[in-house]
């Protein structure tokens, strides 16, 4: 899938034949209070019958990092980790920088950084962190019946800055599947260029006559494996995440992937959006599946206004795409196949990406912005 955003979570680089592990024990979060607050601590989710060894899944707060190119990172200017008292800082991710606290729970601070063109942008959009971080809760709180989640609790670490208001959750340590778990329900991005080659979505066969923004005849389960920050998600089969990950395993991520799809195109189609396309992050927290990262946010997922959908040509969207329009004009001066990193935003192209995020906000949810 050629993503729509990116996540803050470490990046993990594999093969069949890696032998993925945690730096340390899983440590299980306690329940905390909070706008969720304690349910999640005791729910489960999906079982998960089989045993799944570490070669096979990777602890959510491991870490590791692949430059780009081997001497530049996908960061045009990295940030320094903020010190605060009773965290440890453990990575630096796109959007997200991750921490663990002293009870070993993970806390995930979205930032307001934006990536494009595998690489982390010197601008930032104000705002953009916070739109994540609720949107996202929104979205767990409609998805609960369907799966558990990862929040323990929204409420501020003591000692955190204020800045981190809105945009910080305590999370519980998964055992994550390393795997992007996409759902498409409409033909673009990726999944066009492949289609347009041999008729195929990662190896699912689709009909002739489709076109740029078609609605697929059903909803398809098009998985990815993970990169590291500068490297590209690559699209992989079906049979190859169960060969990687289990059939078991495998049998549940697609399960699921599909059922939240399915609830939240329902959901956003009511308020009149398209949710076309959308990716998952999945972990273990014992032998219960669970919903992790953001989710359906303008970052994870391709929001298209329903009245100008139009078959056939690009699609308006709620999301970066006028970032990335900006990026490849003449005005920018950049070249994307080059090295170079790319050149700060102008004002108002900032101003039109955090109004498109806010819009989605707003739209989906029913709520104003404030």
């Amino acid at each position: 899938m050629s993503s729509p955003g990116s996540s803050g979570r470490p990046p993990i680089s594999w093969t069949a034949s890696a032998n993925v592990t945690s730096p340390s024990p899983d440590v299980a979060g306690a329940a905390r209070p909070g706008r969720f607050g304690d349910r999640q601590g005791r729910r489960g989710g999906l079982t998960h019958p089989d045993q799944v060894g570490p070669a096979r899944v990777r602890d959510n707060r491991s870490c590791c990092s692949q430059p780009r190119g081997g001497t530049v990172s996908g960061f045009v200017e990295k940030p320094e980790p903020l010190q605060v008292p009773g965290l440890v800082h453990l990575h630096t991710g796109k959007v997200r920088d991750l921490y663990q606290n002293e009870a070993g729970d993970l806390v995930m601070v979205a930032s307001d950084r934006m990536s494009a063109y595998d690489w982390v942008l010197p601008t930032e959009i104000p705002d953009k962190g916070r739109v994540l971080t609720q949107l996202s809760l929104w979205w767990f709180e409609r998805l609960e019946d369907l799966i558990g989640n990862h929040v323990i609790s929204t409420e501020l670490p003591p000692g955190a800055p204020a800045d981190w208001a809105g945009r910080t959750t305590v999370c519980k340590s998964l055992r994550m599947v390393p795997v992007e778990c996409v759902a498409r329900g409409y033909l673009t991005g990726s999944g066009l260029a492949e289609y347009r080659q041999s008729r195929t979505v990662c190896g699912l066969a689709l009909p002739e006559g489709l076109s740029d923004g078609s609605e697929l005849p059903a909803p398809i389960f098009t998985p990815a494996t993970k990169a590291a920050v500068g490297d590209h998600d690559e699209n992989v089969s079906y049979e190859e995440v169960a060969r990687q990950v289990g059939a078991e395993t495998a049998a549940h991520l697609r399960q699921s992937t599909l059922a939240v799809y399915s609830r939240a195109r329902d959901i956003a189609r009511g308020r009149g959006i398209i949710l076309a396309d959308t990716k998952f992050e999945f972990g273990f927290d014992g032998d219960a599946l669970l919903i992790a990262d953001e989710v359906l946010t303008p970052d994870s997922s391709r929001f298209w206004p329903a009245a100008s959908w139009q078959p056939g040509r690009a699609q308006p969207s709620y999301d970066k795409q006028y970032v990335r329009d900006w990026l490849t004009s003449p005005e920018s001066g950049w070249d994307r196949k080059s090295e170079q990193p790319p050149p700060a935003l102008p004002q108002e192209v900032v101003e039109a990406t955090r109004a498109k995020y806010v819009e989605a906000y707003e739209l989906l949810t029913g709520a104003t912005w404030s």
